[in-house]
């Protein structure tokens, strides 16, 4: 493994690295799979880079869809490299995985050394997404293709909806702000590919949309995804003086009631497929 340097490096990651963390993106992964995944499958023998690969959560979901494919698994993190390692160690033995360690403005691979690229929850935290895009663009041979699903915490919608409750995620997305990154991302997935050098550009959304009637949504993504997610980082958000704890305990208090009976929850991510024009 190759330890990289970067003039671009990565934000610090605003959600943290415990192991609760870990389990949550897991959660996350194994929720919306079918929403993120569909249509992304790589022939047998393909040389696909997994750039910002994390605890390798998204991993176990990109090779279940297309096995036999040559993966090389990047991050910047040795821990999370080290998590994802494990994880899919146990859960696709036979995989065939090269791990890397280092920053995906820096990778040591030669021109054009990957047919497919794929990029998932990481250009939320790069402070210039485009120049990373860029970097990537590199490495993907031309006439490959390059994955990327974002989030935008802008498109989360609730109900029952109180002040407190959207203020919480309000200091999420000002956090990621204040750290170089940017919460906001999905709606710039279009104009980042084109700036970045890309081709064919198309974005669809990837609608969540959880209500009683879709329990297992409610378990996975409410109550295990997007509320964990905004209630972790409620150290930084004291600290930065953005609340109080008793405001923030209710903001997190009302948003766990959208899971509640009567209660709806409402998401959107964006994925985005481009070509590196030849």
């Amino acid at each position: 493994m190759t330890t990289e340097t970067s003039p671009h490096p990565a934000t610090p990651y605003v959600h943290g690295y415990s192991d609760t963390e870990a389990q949550r993106l897991g959660d996350q992964a194994d929720t919306l799979a079918e929403l993120l995944h569909a249509g992304t499958a790589y022939p047998g023998g393909s040389r696909v880079l997994e750039a910002g690969c994390g605890v390798g959560a998204q991993t176990a979901h990109l090779l279940a869809a297309s096995p036999g494919v040559l993966l090389t698994a990047a991050d910047v993190s040795a821990e999370s490299l080290a998590q994802a390692r494990a994880r899919i160690t146990a859960a696709a033995p036979t995989a065939r995985v090269t791990w890397h360690h280092g920053d995906l403005h820096r990778l040591p691979f030669p021109d054009g050394a990957f047919d497919h690229v794929f990029v998932c929850f990481v250009l939320e935290h790069l402070p210039d997404p485009a120049a990373g895009l860029a970097a990537l663009r590199r490495v993907l041979r031309p006439g490959g293709t390059i994955t990327v699903i974002e989030g935008d915490h802008g498109s989360a919608f609730f109900h029952p909806e109180t002040p407190a409750a959207r203020r919480t995620v309000d200091h999420l997305v000002r956090l990621q702000a204040g750290a170089g990154g940017d919460a906001l991302v999905g709606r710039r997935l279009h104009p980042l590919l084109t700036s970045a050098g890309f081709a064919d550009v198309t974005v669809r959304p990837r609608t969540v949309y959880v209500d009683g009637g879709r329990p297992a949504l409610v378990e996975g993504f409410t109550r295990r995804t997007f509320v964990p997610m905004v209630e972790a980082v409620r150290t930084e958000a004291l600290a930065a003086g953005l609340t109080t704890p008793e405001d923030f305990d209710r903001g997190i208090a009302d948003l766990r009631r959208a899971a509640e009976p009567g209660g709806t929850f409402h998401y959107t991510f964006f994925k985005a497929v481009a070509v590196n024009p030849r």
